[in-house]
């Protein structure tokens, strides 16, 4: 069955765009990607549209460029965890995507399991254990995942397949800099879903397959890394509870405008299992919610339009 279009608003309330990407995070590289992607599109759909390359200096590149709305597309650390939310809502226009609590809340995995758990989704048993502890010996029996507590793209992110005998070596190398503490979650076995929201409306549900060993930052982002099945051939309540988790998450997060939620599907237990919530998802040429948006009917120009009208000031 095919899923109803989606429309953008008819009557525009803005025509001055700031098109944020860059910054300093991990994830700078895919944010210029994004960000640039963003920017063509909206000057295609007829915005005045300046790309501001964010430094720590941003609430001064807004005031140069006196937008009437911000369209971010930041990644990672500082971008999307409620700190560049913070000097948007003090520079005081609209702006794209969650806020400042959404956005720290669904950055810190830690935290954003503790609000899925409270609202009845289904986690993988984990905790939080101090890095170097987790370098001395296994938090679980493998196999286990290793997380940043508050990076995206898979940045850092580590398997611990069956029959291990040490922890992951990386987890000692001064290299792997993602913080004193991680999150240790059970590897669920089974298939990778996804599933885009715009507003409180789920898109579809996307199958990832990954054409590499797992589906870390290179599977993401290389041509060739994965491959993407819209929509994905599922039983249909297990589209149907992917799609309504998804919706859940959003909504308890507190996000506004589009995000993303990943899932583990075990076909032998029947589980979906949120693993987390991408409060502003890649606007890259591979990227998901794209994808999802265009198997509902909305063109690339018409997804950042409806990104820039549904602009608020959320906190």
């Amino acid at each position: 069955m095919t899923a109803a279009p989606l429309s953008v608003p008819s009557k525009r309330r803005f025509q001055r765009v700031a098109v944020l990407k860059g910054g300093w995070s991990s994830e700078r590289s895919v944010s210029l990607v994004s960000g640039g992607a963003m920017a063509a599109a909206a000057r295609r759909a007829g915005y005045d549209v300046t790309e501001i390359d964010v430094t720590r200096a941003l609430y001064n590149q807004l005031v140069a460029a006196d937008p009437e709305v911000a369209l971010n597309g930041l990644h990672g650390p500082w971008g999307e965890d409620g700190a560049v939310q913070g000097v948007l809502e003090l520079f005081g226009r609209p702006y794209s995507h969650s806020g400042v609590l959404a956005s720290a809340l669904a950055m810190d995995k830690a935290k954003a399991r503790m609000v899925f758990a409270a609202n009845g989704l289904d986690i993988a048993e984990g905790k939080v254990v101090p890095t170097h502890e987790a370098a001395k010996e296994h938090p679980y029996p493998p196999p286990y995942v290793v997380k940043p507590i508050a990076e995206g793209s898979s940045f850092g992110v580590l398997i611990v397949h069956k029959g291990a005998n040490t922890p992951p070596r990386e987890l000692s190398d001064p290299a792997w800099n993602f913080g004193a503490n991680v999150l240790v979650e059970q590897f669920i076995p089974g298939r990778e879903l996804t599933v885009g929201v715009i507003g409180e409306e789920a898109l579809a549900v996307t199958e990832i397959i990954a054409l590499r060993p797992f589906y870390d930052f290179d599977a993401k982002y290389a041509e060739g890394g994965s491959r993407h099945i819209v929509p994905a051939d599922l039983p249909p309540e297990v589209t149907a509870k992917a799609m309504r988790d998804a919706v859940t998450a959003h909504r308890v997060l507190g996000c506004k405008g589009v995000s993303r939620s990943d899932f583990r599907y075990d076909p032998e237990t029947g589980r979906v299992v949120i693993l987390e919530t991408n409060n502003q998802p890649g606007m890259t040429p591979t990227s998901l919610v794209p994808e999802q948006a265009a198997y509902r009917g909305l063109s690339f120009e018409d997804l950042v339009t409806l990104m820039i009208e549904d602009a608020t000031c959320p906190r």
